[in-house]
């Protein structure tokens, strides 16, 4: 047996977003200080996974918000892009490495998660190949600079559950939400629009696509805002906006209405919004940004 410790590399780094520490680190800086923080930290940030080139800016609103003297560990729930999954799986890797410096996973977390039975074991190759959770990592390391050997993170992939299951995710990782010193980051893009996406909902009435798309995009804002997880499942039985990280959301707001029953007040904001190009025809495609906090009063 090998004492290794088990590493996964920044897969992404060079194609996605910077593989230079210094380069990155001048990027994340630059898109931090056009965003305004608000005046009480986040628990909860909703922020997109696209490459920074795309939403690099965007998502800069919702880490914005974080406060790393508070935060020890930060738990980032990021969709299956690749792998079929029905449940949530937590990863082999004990280190995640970034271009500024190496993350720790939090093995005492992972060890009480296990024990529950509902998680599963991804591959190394399965947590490389997906995006949805690197991508906040060195958004991650960023804000976190300040304290960075005082914190560690849980990263979760989060498979395409049904209602019941987002209910029970949402109930177990509630007690963590309940912890000021548990950041919990949200991986999500918002409508991915054309033909390529096979989705090209229309609404004349908001004029051009780009505008629909937006008004689409909103009302599920919206929703989101008002912490209520049966009306989310419903915009999306409505509509099928192509959400990709609809499940983490699912599972946050689930863990936000188990919290609220024992009095809790909490509130969601949307700080930010964009799309990766603006479509006006057939031929267009796009996928859209958001980037939002909850606070926990």
């Amino acid at each position: 047996m090998s004492n290794r410790t088990v590493c996964r590399e920044a897969s992404h780094a060079g194609s996605w977003y910077s593989a230079s520490g210094s380069q990155l680190n001048a990027q994340l800086e630059g898109w931090l200080s056009q965003a305004q923080s608000t005046t009480t930290p986040a628990r909860a940030i909703i922020a997109p996974h696209a490459g920074y080139t795309y939403c690099g800016a965007c998502a800069a609103h919702a880490y914005k918000q974080i406060n790393p003297s508070v935060t020890r560990r930060v738990f980032i729930l990021g969709p299956s892009h690749h792998v079929p999954l029905s449940r949530c799986a937590l990863s082999p890797a004990e280190v995640y490495r970034t271009p500024l410096y190496d993350l720790r996973v939090d093995q005492n977390v992972y060890a009480d998660l296990w024990k529950t039975g509902m998680f599963e074991r991804m591959s190394l190759q399965t947590d490389e190949d997906e995006h949805s959770i690197e991508m906040h990592l060195p958004y991650t390391a960023k804000t976190m600079e300040s304290h960075k050997d005082q914190f560690s993170i849980v990263p979760v992939l989060v498979g395409a559950l049904s209602e019941s299951k987002e209910q029970e995710y949402g109930k177990l990782l509630s007690r963590y939400l309940a912890d000021p010193s548990n950041l919990f980051i949200i991986s999500s893009d918002f409508c991915h629009w054309g033909q390529r996406f096979r989705y090209t909902y229309y609404d004349e009435a908001q004029g051009e696509i780009h505008r629909s798309i937006e008004h689409l995009d909103k009302m599920g804002m919206g929703i989101i805002e008002t912490l209520d997880p049966m009306s989310f499942t419903n915009y999306l039985k409505k509509y099928h906006n192509t959400i990709c990280g609809r499940h983490p959301i699912g599972v946050l707001l689930n863990a936000v209405s188990e919290l609220r029953k024992s009095g809790t007040e909490m509130n969601f904001s949307f700080l930010n919004y964009a799309q990766s190009s603006q479509c006006r025809n057939w031929q267009d495609s796009s996928v859209s940004y958001a980037a939002g906090a909850l606070i926990v009063h």
